[in-house]
């Protein structure tokens, strides 16, 4: 009697994870994890969103989702923040400041401070992207208080 339950048991976890191994929508999940893993956070949440659309109620593949949008809104700010940082040091570097050079810089540095608060991250957003984010917040409002300070 013990044996019959024991093949049925077996026969279902083999043809559950046949089934999780073999459709199309887990297979989509588990390959975006993959490339989410690598920091390929666009690939992975094409990927999750093409899974999702197949299967609803594939909770991985939505997680996935999830935290690749988190992390694409890390990439995405500090990308900014390089790109605004070297239009900074172009000015900067100038021998005369303009006040719309200057009025530039505010409005960019305010930019940046406002962008960081509406970005959070979440458990297992990469640390170093968080970390990366949090300097870059760190310069744009030493900056932005520098420049709004009355002298």
């Amino acid at each position: 009697m013990l044996s019959k339950w024991l093949i049925i048991v077996i026969a279902t976890v083999l043809g559950l994870g046949g089934w999780i191994l073999f459709h199309p929508s887990y297979q989509k999940s588990i390959e975006s994890r993959f490339f989410y893993t690598l920091g390929h956070y666009d690939q992975a949440y094409a990927l999750a969103k093409e899974s999702f659309e197949l299967d609803p109620y594939n909770r991985m593949a939505s997680t996935i989702m999830a935290q690749s949008q988190i992390a694409l809104k890390y990439v995405y700010y500090n990308a900014q923040a390089e790109k605004y940082k070297k239009e900074i040091r172009r000015i900067a570097a100038q021998k005369n400041v303009t006040p719309q050079e200057r009025a530039k810089i505010k409005m960019i540095s305010t930019i940046m401070v406002d962008s960081y608060s509406k970005i959070a991250p979440s458990v297992i957003t990469d640390e170093g992207l968080v970390a990366n984010a949090a300097e870059n917040y760190k310069q744009f409002k030493m900056l932005h208080d520098e420049l709004t300070s009355p002298k």
